[in-house]
């Protein structure tokens, strides 16, 4: 089974996210037809176009399956050093949250090294830098592909997650209601939430250039 990877956010907007979901590819074909289904959901499922409510069958439909995920959060290492390019620093974040999160899920995978990742984010160039780091965590048998979300059901469910513990992470109104509806996953043991350091992402940095 592939790990499908997927982030919400940037340092622009002081929060980034990631989550990899290990799930069956014909479970999570089944789990989104289920849900449009039962919510009239149309087109791709994101999570910046779905309300709480229809959030919540998801998370349902999830916890009924054999669904885990992990999710790496970045906050305070958003913020950019004096004259840092912001466009490098999104790059860094965004291969430390990859790092950690598919470091993570990897023992609940069972090994599995296929890790699917959404292509939209960067240029085919980065693309290609940042499937080499991941083969750096996925061993010598490791496989990154990039697909379309669209048409990929595992990667429109790690948006909805990612963008899930953005909420979740952001002071805003809504911040409760999202803590609230992922509590449950978290209490369960489905879903495990880290927080990148500053440390995190400096022996990162420091690996790079070794």
């Amino acid at each position: 089974m592939p790990i499908y990877c997927d982030e919400s956010g940037g340092i622009g907007k002081g929060v980034m996210t990631l989550a990899t979901v290990y799930l069956d590819e014909s479970a999570t074909d089944a789990i989104v037809t289920e849900f449009r289904a039962l919510t009239g959901h149309r087109g791709e499922l994101k999570g910046s176009r779905i309300d709480l409510d229809e959030r919540a069958v998801l998370l349902r439909l999830l916890a009924e399956s054999d669904f885990v995920a992990n999710v790496s959060i970045a906050i305070s290492v958003t913020k950019a050093e004096p004259g840092e390019d912001r466009g490098d620093h999104d790059i860094a974040v965004y291969t430390s949250l990859l790092r950690q999160a598919i470091g993570g899920i990897l023992p609940r995978a069972k090994g599995c090294a296929q890790v699917i990742m959404d292509d939209g984010r960067y240029g085919p160039k980065i693309l290609s830098a940042i499937r080499s780091e991941i083969g750096k965590v996925t061993g010598p048998f490791g496989l990154a592909q990039l697909e379309l979300s669209h048409i990929s059901a595992g990667l429109q469910i790690a948006d909805v997650i990612a963008n899930s513990f953005f909420n979740r992470a952001r002071v805003t109104e809504r911040q409760g209601q999202f803590a609230a509806l992922l509590q449950p996953m978290l209490d369960s043991g489905q879903i495990i939430m880290e927080l990148l350091s500053q440390n995190t992402e400096s022996e990162d940095q420091h690996s790079e250039e070794r």
